[in-house]
C-alpha cells in the first residue's frame, strides 16, 4: 500500500483525514484502531535528576501551573516538570482529551472517576488515581456542557 500525506488548513488540527478506495471501506475499522494507537508523547523534565524524559500523554492525570513552568502528575504519582506556561501547554494538546478546570489546572478528562458540587458554587473532580481538584466557577459552565 502507497502513502500519500496532503496538508488541508480547512480542517481541525487536532483531525486526520483518511481517503481510501471504496473497496477499502472493510479496513476503516483496522485503520482506524492503529492511527489511534499512535501515541503522542511529550518531553519533560525529571526533578530527581534534571534529565528530559518522554512520556506519553495517556499518562497523565493532570497538569498544573507552577509560576512560568507546569507540573506534570501522572497516573501513577509520578511528577515532572514541564518548562512552558499552561496557557502554552492547554493549545498543544488535544482538546477532546484535556480540559482547563481552574486557573492552574488541566485535567485528563478520560480518567474522571467522579464530580460532585461542593460550597460556594464549584464542582469537585476526582480522578481514578483518587486525586481531586476544583472546577472553579468561571469554568463551570464549560465543564457542565461536556457533562450533563
Amino acid at each position: 500500500m502507497k502513502v500519500i500525506f496532503e496538508a488541508d488548513s480547512t480542517i481541525n488540527r487536532n483531525i486526520a483525514k483518511v481517503s481510501t478506495h471504496p473497496e477499502e471501506k472493510g479496513s476503516w475499522s483496522s485503520i482506524e484502531e492503529v492511527l489511534s494507537g499512535c501515541d503522542r508523547q511529550i518531553v519533560v523534565i525529571n526533578a530527581k535528576n534534571d534529565r528530559n524524559v518522554q512520556i506519553s500523554l495517556n499518562s497523565i492525570a493532570a497538569i498544573q501551573s507552577e509560576d512560568r513552568m507546569c507540573c506534570v502528575h501522572e497516573l501513577n504519582g509520578e511528577m515532572y516538570l514541564l518548562s512552558k506556561r499552561l496557557k502554552l501547554v492547554e493549545e498543544e494538546l488535544d482538546e477532546s482529551d484535556f480540559m482547563r478546570i481552574n486557573n492552574q489546572t488541566l485535567i485528563n478528562t478520560k480518567y474522571i472517576k467522579e464530580f460532585f458540587s461542593t460550597e460556594h458554587a464549584r464542582i469537585r473532580v476526582v480522578l481514578t488515581n483518587n486525586s481531586s481538584y476544583f472546577v472553579s466557577r468561571h469554568y463551570i459552565k464549560q465543564f457542565r456542557g461536556k457533562y450533563k
